[in-house]
């Protein structure tokens, strides 16, 4: 039986989704972005094991979950299946950059290392697009998906500043560096203060997940370190106010004075 290729996106609430082996087919063979896919347990046949393999193929982030999870998620026939379409396209990094570069603008790019919370993504877009941010990169796998919520949070932004997946976050600090852009770490694991690090040169800012922070295997390779000065008794800042404020000192030292 082939599913309805349906997206719904109901009162700001909802991802946008599908469901249906074959529609979950049909829309990774036609080149549709698919966030996630939710996947029976135990789920068996011809028809899933094409959808197996190509979901492997495309290395496509996927959750075997109960059939209760999949009831919660639709209330169609979803036949074992159900995925989140991103409503937007996302970008290739290396021609981003280049067209960043031949623009004449001084780059200023953001990474998230594993970010998983959808609002606070939506909040960093939305203050990203208020600060000139050419565009945010984020991971394949582990990241927070591009969702309804994303949309809400973001005001809109998330249709205006590019981002782009790669498979490591490492991968993008690399192509940056090659670039000419120096990679800057949040991370409260330096001495050295937001306030002391030359933003005028193209940057790029890596923002770490709300656990754990910045990956250590990332810090390794990144090219400075900085942290916000916190005078009070809690230990640390929102991922997202955090961000905010590295990118304004960006946007203070750039302004002409």
């Amino acid at each position: 039986m082939r599913g309805v290729f349906l997206c719904t996106f109901t009162n700001m609430e909802n991802n946008y989704q599908i469901f249906g082996i074959r529609t979950v087919i049909e829309a990774i063979q036609s080149g549709k972005t698919i966030d996630k896919v939710f996947v029976q347990k135990g789920l068996k046949g011809s028809l899933f094991q094409e959808l197996e393999q190509l979901l492997k193929q495309d290395q496509i982030n996927t959750s075997f979950v109960p059939v209760e999870k999949l009831n919660r998620l639709s209330k169609k026939n979803h036949q074992g299946v159900v995925a989140n379409i991103s409503p937007i396209e996302f970008h290739d990094l290396e021609n981003l950059i280049m067209q960043t570069i031949e623009s004449g603008d001084t780059p200023l790019f953001l990474l998230l290392d594993q970010l998983s919370d959808v609002r606070n993504f939506g909040a960093i877009i939305r203050t990203a697009e208020c600060t000139g941010v050419h565009g945010i990169i984020i991971q394949k796998k582990g990241a927070a998906p591009v969702t309804a919520d994303t949309v809400k949070t973001s005001a809109g932004a998330v249709f205006k500043v590019p981002i782009c997946k790669v498979d490591h976050i490492k991968d993008a600090v690399f192509h940056m560096q090659a670039s000419g852009i120096q990679v800057v770490a949040a991370t409260e694991k330096t001495d050295q203060a937001l306030y002391d690090v030359d933003f005028k040169n193209p940057t790029a800012i890596i923002m770490g997940s709300e656990g754990s922070g910045i990956s250590p295997s990332i810090l390794k390779v990144i090219d400075q370190k900085a942290k916000l000065p916190l005078l009070g008794e809690i230990a640390s800042l929102n991922v997202s106010v955090a961000c905010g404020a590295f990118l304004y000192e960006v946007v203070r030292q750039r302004i002409p004075s």
